[in-house]
């Protein structure tokens, strides 16, 4: 890692090296703010790391060869435009712009129950002054981040010296005016606020509302609805949980606000269902207003079927239009206009249908996969197994597979296209589905509001690729 980014005063330990990575590195959430300008990570370890984008600058390039992709943790690695022949423009680097823990380890000794550290989901607040906000959750507790940047410092205190000690104010002859003098960068991540003791299960899901009053959080059996102000009460606005716990059949699996509807609301279910809720109904939504919901088809109904049908990822399409979700096998993209099937459906990796046993075995079958949509609704992103995520063009319905590892992501480097061989002769491109490393997944991605620029999370290590530039 280069030594200017030490400019800004930031902790170097948590830019790890991958032969020394433990269960505390690995990424559990990725998200771009609302500019992208800056890329916030979650980990197993409670920490959240942000990246922030360089301004522009341009340089001489004897060879401008346009990049595709690059690994940020291993070395920097830059995004170009070209402008002449031997001047490229290039778009600022991503670099780490803060570092903070954002939650501990806790033990509930009333339940005698260990609560992880574990950064379950990472949401922006719009930028509204200097400063940026971002909500961070673990299980259990919500906090409201203040990340902040100061390059002054006041001196000249009267009722302090240099070192910050008290004076005696008997020795105190003359008053002087205090004045900031410049300082190196430091940025500074402060908690505002911290929503806790509101859930009883763990916290899978955290929205912000159109409005910016409020968010919501969503574990397995409720919703509860906050305002941004008041940290010791909560709206429980969804609540499933059965009076008998033995009739518990469906659990709430991911949740997510309208992007401009402040009222509505959308949940997935264990169950394969969403439903879309209005709060303007009533204050406790337990009757939703839209149900969606697509018919089995009995042909491929087997042992695991239910387990492959439970909805890990819901996402609003930015424009409000569409909800898209993502099941083991495949994603769907859902029009709010038609609840009885989807518009569009994507085998991410239908090859594993045959290796459902296997993977039921070796619990891959509950990895809960997140998907995401490009800045205009076009292109979907999704992850797989060997570090392979999935692109589709809603438009061409093209799609292409593409690996995120250190030998296929040099510096300046285009990434193939990968095949996977389900059976019979292989050829040279290819890989067989027998040899699909499953330890290595890709569970959390995010794309760029603007750009085609996509952020992996593959285990330990945090890729950034940028769409190939004519």
């Amino acid at each position: 890692m280069e030594e200017d980014i030490d400019t800004r005063k930031i902790n170097n330990s948590f830019l790890r090296d991958h032969s020394y990575a433990t269960e505390a590195d690995i990424i559990s959430t990725v998200e771009f703010n609302h500019t992208g300008e800056l890329l916030a990570t979650g980990d197993k370890g409670g920490r959240v790391v942000i990246f922030q984008r360089e301004q522009e600058v341009l340089v001489e390039e004897q060879t401008p060869d346009v990049v595709l992709g690059s690994i940020l943790r291993v070395l920097k690695f830059s995004l170009p435009s070209l402008q002449s022949k031997n001047q490229v423009h290039r778009r600022g680097e991503y670099n780490v712009y803060s570092t903070f823990q954002s939650h501990e380890p806790e033990f509930d000794y009333l339940k005698s129950l260990e609560i992880e550290e574990k950064i379950n989901k990472i949401r922006w607040l719009p930028q509204q002054n200097a400063a940026y906000f971002l909500l961070s959750t673990n299980d259990k507790t919500v906090k409201l981040w203040k990340v902040s940047e100061r390059d002054k410092r006041p001196e000249g205190y009267n009722l302090k010296d240099e070192e910050g000690r008290l004076r005696d104010p008997a020795t105190i002859t003359t008053l002087r005016v205090p004045v900031l003098r410049p300082m190196d960068l430091m940025v500074e991540a402060t908690p505002r606020r911290v929503f806790a003791n509101a859930h009883t299960y763990h916290i899978n899901s955290i929205s912000v509302n159109s409005d910016y009053e409020t968010y919501m959080s969503a574990d397995d059996l409720r919703i509860n609805l906050w305002n941004f102000e008041i940290t010791n009460q909560s709206f429980n606005i969804v609540d499933i949980k059965p009076a008998n716990m033995e009739e518990l059949t469906e659990v709430i699996t991911a949740a997510e606000f309208h992007p401009h509807h402040c009222n509505t609301f959308v949940y997935s279910s264990s169950k394969g269902t969403i439903r879309l809720c209005d709060m303007r109904a009533s204050a406790l939504c337990d009757r939703h207003t839209k149900f969606f919901e697509e018919p089995e088809d009995p042909s491929n109904r087997s042992f695991f079927s239910e387990i492959i049908s439970s909805i890990s990822d819901v996402k609003f399409s930015h424009s409000g239009r569409y909800i898209m979700t993502r099941d083991y096998l495949t994603v769907k993209v859902w029009d709010l206009n038609m609840e009885n099937r989807p518009i569009e459906t994507y085998q991410v990796h239908d090859y594993l249908r045959s290796k459902l046993c296997s993977l039921y075995e070796n619990d891959c079958i509950f990895d809960k996969f997140e998907c995401v949509w490009n800045g205009s609704d076009s292109v979907i992103m999704t992850g797989s197994y060997n570090n392979f995520f999935r692109m589709f063009d809603r438009n061409t319905k093209r799609d292409v597979t593409l690996e995120a590892s250190r030998e296929n992501s040099k510096p300046r480097a285009i990434l193939k296209p990968r095949k996977v061989c389900v059976g019979g002769k292989r050829r040279k491109d290819e890989i067989s589905v027998d040899s699909l490393d499953f330890s290595k997944k890709i569970l959390h991605t995010a794309w760029h509001p603007s750009e085609n620029i996509i952020a992996v999370a593959a285990t330990n290590n945090l890729y950034i690729f940028q769409d190939k530039v004519n």
